[in-house]
């Protein structure tokens, strides 16, 4: 499938890094935009497959937000199986910090839009953000686990996000990450292992040499 492109609005430096690094580490394409005429303006190149926004940072009577909501509540043809509409192209995901006001979330829950409180847990907020690019047809499935089989590069990543992430505010606590301190240990035991093996064989190969 096309790359999956990401952009986040977000003026928050703390923000934008965390969300960054979680989101690259499933290998997706990310920009930040802290500016809503920016983002709009990216917006309209419609090379977007989500768009993840901080409404602390948006006017809910602004034209950025009123995009979004428009987006975020756009239906595509029925499947011809159900008859049921199909979401697709651009999803929206809004993000709202808690203690968050009550009129902004009762506005977001009225009118159906998705949204993610932060602080959040890594694994439910991955979750929301593939359903997200499913249901735009940006990803074929969900995502539903993020330890298990997955490349070392990616647990690098993963690994890197969960360290990064405890030392500020923008997660959940360390019992709903993923990964736990002794398989992020486990995990880097094995690293160290695997480069003594290559350093091992690559003398060897020049002995022989």
């Amino acid at each position: 499938m096309p790359e999956v492109g990401i952009l986040i609005v977000d003026n928050d430096i703390v923000s934008q890094s965390a969300l960054k690094g979680i989101l690259d580490s499933e290998g997706w394409r990310v920009r930040i935009v802290p500016l809503a005429s920016r983002a709009l303006a990216e917006i309209a190149t419609g090379s977007w497959n989500l768009v993840i926004a901080n409404i602390a940072v948006l006017d809910l009577e602004g034209p950025l937000f009123l995009t979004l909501k428009d987006l975020a509540q756009a239906e595509g043809p029925l499947l011809q199986e159900t008859g049921a509409p199909v979401r697709r192209g651009i999803r929206v995901l809004f993000l709202l910090p808690v203690p968050a006001s009550s009129h902004t979330q009762a506005l977001l829950e009225r009118e159906g839009l998705p949204y993610s409180l932060k602080p959040y847990h890594l694994h439910d907020f991955l979750e929301k953000v593939s359903d997200l690019l499913v249901e735009g047809g940006a990803l074929a499935e969900p995502l539903r686990t993020i330890g298990g089989l997955v490349d070392t590069r990616k647990k690098r990543g993963i690994i890197r996000t969960a360290r990064n992430a405890r030392r500020g505010t923008m997660f959940a606590s360390r019992e709903d990450y993923q990964m736990s301190e002794e398989e992020i240990a486990d995990f880097e035991r094995q690293e160290e292992e695997d480069k003594k093996k290559r350093e091992k064989e690559r003398k060897d190969r020049e002995h022989l040499g």
